[in-house]
């Protein structure tokens, strides 16, 4: 999962004003360009409306883009969707901030001093502009954005890590009852000026509200290998094993190791920092240089492959880069690419009208009857 790679509106994307999102497209322009080699000959550039990678003569690999059928373009949604689960409904979104029956609920239920921020704000920023009032009150800096998340920002030192991962788990039950998508714990660390988030972040979301891939995957005694936050976007459901990551870099070394030890199973791998470092933050250069090293590590991987491994490529929605009016997800297609020996054919896959195809190819290469709502990629 190339976490917020998008390629191109959807349809309906002039519902949020995205009309002229491309993440990928537009990341490659306004870096200068874009070097990788492999996902070139993975197909990436034959992908409809892509220009940002040249088209390949021959891909090695199959290739094309889904749709989300799901109404939102939040994370869990993307996710669950692929995994067989698709919403025929938004999570809700508080923009201007969360009501004071929600925030007097859980100062009262935490005993915490209070709260800092509460409106919808860049996370980078919002740990710069309320880090020092937060070190010297003991207020927790919460905060939101367009997608259903209430997040939580703490210094890790000053205030403390499982306080802060206390403080949310409390949240999480308040919130339940307005179906908020997420709670986000958002540990820091440093002084004023130069306050950098950890990696000890964590999400407390809701689970699935019906049977997915890997629920049946397990079921069916099939191990399933979350890398990175897969475990937390389904509740720990359908997950017999979860490892941690710090970043792409060791979500990908995670995934090596991996595929050098175990010979069966899903391993279903998040690389969040294209979406936490390089979308939200609107950084094309980062983004540029974080898929070309992972350009190279793809390489690496392929090397490790087995006679009947598949390696599936996408993204859960878009976050271009280039769209100023707002730092958060754009409503985008997602790219879905297959490579390795076990793909039966290096085809044209078109547009997929669910990111539900994922699912139910997968639950089909492990020979299960796909029960969910999506048609095999083949």
């Amino acid at each position: 999962m190339l976490d917020s790679l998008g390629v191109g509106a959807l349809p309906d994307a002039d519902r949020f004003g995205e009309q002229d999102c491309h993440t990928l497209n537009h990341l490659a322009e306004a870096a200068g360009g874009l070097d990788v080699p492999r996902l070139q000959a993975w197909g990436l550039g034959n992908i409809e409306t892509v220009t940002a990678v040249p088209a390949a003569d021959a891909p090695i690999a199959a290739y094309g883009r889904m749709a989300e059928l799901s109404p939102g373009k939040d994370t869990p949604t993307g996710h669950w969707e692929m995994m067989g689960c698709p919403l025929d409904f938004a999570f809700p979104v508080y923009k201007e901030g969360f009501p004071d029956e929600i925030m007097e609920a859980f100062v009262e239920r935490t005993g915490v001093p209070g709260y800092l921020c509460n409106r919808a704000y860049s996370g980078t920023q919002v740990i710069e502009d309320f880090g020092e009032q937060h070190r010297t009150s003991g207020k927790p800096i919460v905060y939101t954005s367009a997608d259903s998340v209430f997040q939580i920002a703490a210094h890790e030192e000053h205030f403390g890590l499982e306080r802060l991962y206390r403080i949310c788990e409390i949240a999480r039950e308040l919130l339940n009852e307005y179906n908020v998508g997420r709670v986000i714990a958002r540990p820091f660390v440093g002084e004023p000026g130069s306050y950098t988030r950890t990696y000890h972040r964590h999400d407390y979301g809701i689970e699935p509200p019906s049977e997915t891939t890997l629920d049946r995957l397990m079921a069916a005694g099939i191990p399933t290998i979350g890398v990175g936050k897969i475990h937390d976007l389904f509740c720990g459901r359908g997950v017999s094993e979860s490892i941690l990551s710090e970043g792409n870099d060791d979500g990908m070394a995670q995934t090596m190791r991996l595929a050098k030890e175990r010979d069966h199973g899903l391993v279903f791998v998040n690389l969040v920092d294209f979406d936490s470092l390089y979308g939200h933050r609107r950084n094309a250069p980062g983004y540029r240089q974080a898929l070309e090293k992972f350009d190279s590590q793809l390489a690496e991987l392929e090397t490790l492959l087995r006679a009947e491994d598949v390696v599936f490529l996408t993204a859960d929605h878009g976050n271009d880069p280039t769209f100023t009016q707002t730092t958060d997800h754009t409503r985008e297609h997602v790219p879905v690419i297959a490579g390795g020996p076990g793909v039966p054919a290096p085809v044209a896959l078109g547009t997929r009208q669910t990111f539900a195809d994922l699912g139910a190819t997968v639950e089909a290469l492990f020979g299960l009857t796909p029960a969910g709502p999506g048609t095999p990629l083949w």
